[in-house]
């Protein structure tokens, strides 16, 4: 049997900088559909740095398949919300529920945080990742930023947690 766990790390931990670099280079090869080139993936990395996705400003989760480095998500605390980006499960795990793994465990910590919803943006050409979280419940919205790579927005209002339940008196 397989297992995941999913943990918060710093931004610049080694293994963080590893995942980063492989999500950022695959971003790259996917919007140019084509190899990156020398210095591609570093600029991506310099234009959208992770360094926010600590706090107070967010969180950075690895996860571990087996041990093993397997990918990341990364959450942007908003007003009253939270913002999943960096969402990567490496090539070797895909297919064994890391992506599902990675939307839960996101969405424990934004509801534990206070958010009442996850919103993201993503691209038209990252066609797994819209079908993975339409399968867990975002629904695509109208643009909520102006960022030049995003294409498609999504949604999910987060339950409440039972301690934030009306108590009947």
């Amino acid at each position: 049997m397989t297992t995941w766990s999913i943990h918060p790390t710093a931004p610049d931990a080694a293994d963080a900088g590893v995942v980063l670099h492989e999500y950022m280079a695959e971003m790259v090869r996917r919007w140019h559909g084509r190899p990156e080139r020398p210095g591609e993936v570093s600029a991506a990395l310099a234009e959208s740095p992770s360094d926010d996705l600590a706090a107070p400003t967010g969180l950075l989760l690895l996860a571990r398949h087996d041990g093993r480095l397997a990918g990341c998500a990364g959450l942007r605390w908003r007003p009253g919300w939270a913002e999943l980006t960096r969402v990567y499960v490496r090539p070797a795990h895909r297919g064994a529920g890391g992506g599902a793994a990675l939307l839960a465990a996101v969405e424990t910590y934004a509801r534990g945080a206070g958010a009442d919803r996850i919103r993201l943006d993503t691209r038209t050409d990252l066609v797994e990742a819209r079908a993975l979280y339409a399968r867990h419940g975002y629904r695509e919205i109208p643009a909520f930023n102006a960022d030049r790579y995003a294409q498609h927005w999504f949604e999910k209002t987060l339950p409440a947690r039972v301690d934030d339940a009306a108590v009947p008196r």
